[in-house]
């Protein structure tokens, strides 16, 4: 096991300028691109602007729907890939049209602030605890739980390394709450030697944990899209539960905050998402390569509790005021909600 310390964000004087690096960054490569795309985009086809968390990105699951959608309608997909956090910021910015992202808390206030509307779950998996198959911290198969507190104990005496994304992604949301809830701050952690930052998308991150034999938190999808391409050789030791759950949603941007939003092909792509072919792709996606699928469909399992359980962990983990949207955040003609009772 390497004991360098690496972290790219360091203090959060160093945070804050990469953040702004970073939106800087983005912000420019964004305004390129789109002009890029309305040179080449053909007459009468319209774009459509997604920033959506790279977990998504990253599988390659948003080729496969790209292809499909623009197939049947005259709009353009153009996507940003960043983290959670970015993909809410550049929607706030209005750099984009929608947002697709798996942090509901996040979510939440990015509506209740009154950014966001028609929020759509579209799909779940579930994230998972990986590292090296000689597992130092003894975490394997043990609650999540278990596994922090393990994990911290083995850390502080050398036995162990953790990698945190660090950027403020979706992913980054949740291991923040899993430190929370078994009574640990991750911004007081920061400076212990056992607990780094990558400052990176889950592929990285997850090539960082691999090279330091270290632990870290992973969606599935990433996870398994890595390991089959012989990217990483980490192991899965606390897998699937209630606690893991890793809900995926669908967001517009408010007209009303923002314009200019093209709001009406949001709405169009986020039915085409929740529509029977858009979920079989997410059904389907991976199976053949993986054995499993990368997504689980969620828009049955929600309107007809199809499995009971899993069910009731997406609503507790994913609803707002009882609701994947509460009708305050609704907005124009719409069967995004015809099922609800």
């Amino acid at each position: 096991m390497h004991t360098e310390t690496y972290r790219i964000l360091g203090s959060p004087m160093q945070r804050n300028m990469y953040l702004f690096v970073a939106l800087a960054a983005v912000a420019l490569a964004i305004m390129g691109g789109l002009y890029i795309i309305q040179s080449q985009t053909p007459a009468g086809t319209r774009i459509l602007v997604v920033s959506t968390t790279t977990s998504l990105y990253d599988t390659g699951i948003l080729d496969l729907i790209e292809d499909a959608f623009e197939a049947e309608n005259p709009i353009d997909l153009y996507f940003i890939s960043v983290g959670t956090g970015l993909a809410i910021t550049h929607a706030q910015r209005g750099d984009a049209d929608m947002i697709l992202v798996h942090a509901p808390s996040r979510e939440f206030a990015f509506m209740e602030e009154g950014y966001g509307v028609n929020r759509k779950i579209i799909a779940y998996n579930f994230f998972s605890i990986v590292g090296p198959g000689d597992d130092p911290a003894g975490i394997r198969e043990k609650t999540p739980t278990e596994a922090l507190e393990r994990l911290i104990e083995r850390g502080r005496t050398g036995e162990a390394v953790w990698v945190s994304r660090g950027d403020d992604s979706g992913t980054h949301t949740k291991e923040i709450g899993l430190w929370s809830e078994v009574g640990f701050d991750a911004s007081m952690m920061e400076e212990e030697e056992w607990y780094r930052e990558a400052g990176a998308g889950m592929g990285k991150t997850l090539q960082i944990a691999d090279e330091y034999g270290a632990y870290t938190l992973t969606d599935m999808g990433t996870f398994l899209k890595y390991s089959k391409d012989g990217l990483v050789t980490l192991e899965v030791l606390v897998g699937a539960g209630e606690e893991l759950i890793n809900i995926y949603s669908a967001i517009a941007v408010d007209p009303e905050d923002n314009p200019d939003a093209n709001f009406e092909d949001a709405v169009t792509f986020t039915e085409y998402l929740t529509s029977r072919e858009g979920q079989a792709l997410f059904e389907s996606f991976g199976f053949d390569i993986y054995g499993v699928s990368l997504f689980n469909p969620a828009v049955e399992l929600l309107s007809t509790g199809s499995d009971p359980t899993i069910a009731a962990w997406v609503a507790v983990a994913g609803f707002f005021e009882g609701s994947e949207c509460p009708p305050e955040y609704r907005r124009g003609e719409t069967n995004l909600y015809r099922d609800d009772g």
